[in-house]
């Protein structure tokens, strides 16, 4: 396993515009990795963290995430072969839009 020290210097900037990447503990804060790399992350950052957590960890961390893009869904629930129903943002979804009815 690569020190997470190299691997946080190689992710994409845009990841982690909003705190101080020098904070970020890899382990402390999986849940939060995971999720800016999968909702917002290149492929190259998927690589990085895939690397780093392995896909097993990965998968158990995004079962409880608990929002998520539907396109995020859809991509973890694929690699992973788990259906999209027993990840938890899927039961957290906001409801749809829907019309205003004056």
């Amino acid at each position: 396993m690569e020190a997470a020290e190299d691997i946080k210097t190689q992710f994409s900037k845009n990841l982690f515009w909003d705190i101080n990447i020098n904070d970020l503990d890899m382990e402390q804060h999986a849940y939060y990795v995971v999720g800016r790399v999968l909702d917002y992350g290149k492929w190259d950052d998927w690589v990085l963290m895939k690397k780093y957590y392995g896909l097993d960890k990965i998968k158990k961390t995004a079962l409880n995430i608990r929002s998520m893009f539907p396109k995020s869904l859809a991509f973890i629930a694929t690699i992973t072969h788990t259906p999209e129903i027993q990840f938890r943002c899927y039961t957290f979804l906001q409801s749809p839009n829907r019309p205003w009815y004056f």
